[in-house]
């Protein structure tokens, strides 16, 4: 069975994943991988390097965004903190990447929740729904609504946001599964097959990747302790 990661962080999430372009696709590559995402938080930096990378080796780059997503007005800074939420966005084709382009610009321009160093661009379901051509969207890591729905004990919650995804996205919605061994990742899985089963949305198995080998998971803390003033 074939395996894609589509769920990857690298050094341009900035100061939270320690993987390099050349070597990570050097590693997908070796694991036999057919193609590669990479979906860095909020940004696109890695996206032109990671074509030229991928170049010549035989393995297909996609190219995709973390996205921060929030309910309600993303130029609202009257709320002192509005709950942002993890959404992997993809291009499957051009117009999906000038849409993903697009999407980003505003997030940015737009759409800055926080501050200082915890400031992050941010997008709502209105303008996913308004650029949605062209794109694959998943439910995301623990940090996406339908996990913390799931989390929260809310599966009804979960399964309307997830009907909402379907209806909008159709085919190019998926239910993502991630297994790092932690018991908030079991608790998730069981209810996403679930949901998957009942409204017939297809699942993709993902792993949250921020860096290459378990020999680089110092290296990964150091960011995070750095980040988080640790």
């Amino acid at each position: 069975m074939s395996f894609v990661g589509l769920h990857i962080h690298s050094d341009y999430s900035l100061l939270d994943g320690a993987s390099q372009l050349p070597q990570l696709v050097d590693r997908a590559v070796e694991l036999g991988m057919s193609a590669i995402a990479l979906t860095d938080h909020g940004v696109m930096y890695g996206a032109i390097e990671l074509i030229k990378v991928c170049r010549g080796k035989g393995i297909k780059p996609i190219i995709g965004n973390e996205m921060y997503v929030i309910n309600g007005d993303i130029q609202d800074k009257t709320k002192k903190k509005q709950r942002k939420y993890h959404q992997v966005v993809l291009a499957k084709n051009t117009q999906g990447y000038k849409n993903l382009v697009k999407l980003t610009t505003i997030s940015h321009l737009k759409g800055i929740q926080g501050t200082g160093i915890f400031q992050r661009p941010c997008i709502n379901k209105e303008f996913l729904q308004q650029y949605r051509d062209g794109l694959i969207v998943t439910s995301g890591c623990l940090g996406g609504e339908v996990p913390q729905a799931i989390l929260k004990g809310d599966v009804q919650k979960a399964r309307e946001l997830a009907q909402w995804y379907k209806e909008v996205f159709g085919d190019d919605y998926y239910l993502e599964i991630q297994d790092h061994g932690s018991i908030e990742d079991r608790i998730v899985n069981v209810e996403i097959v679930k949901i998957a089963r009942e409204l017939e949305i297809k699942i993709v198995a993902t792993n949250d990747s921020h860096f290459i080998s378990c020999y680089d998971v110092e290296a990964h803390d150091a960011l995070l302790c750095i980040q988080y003033g640790n």
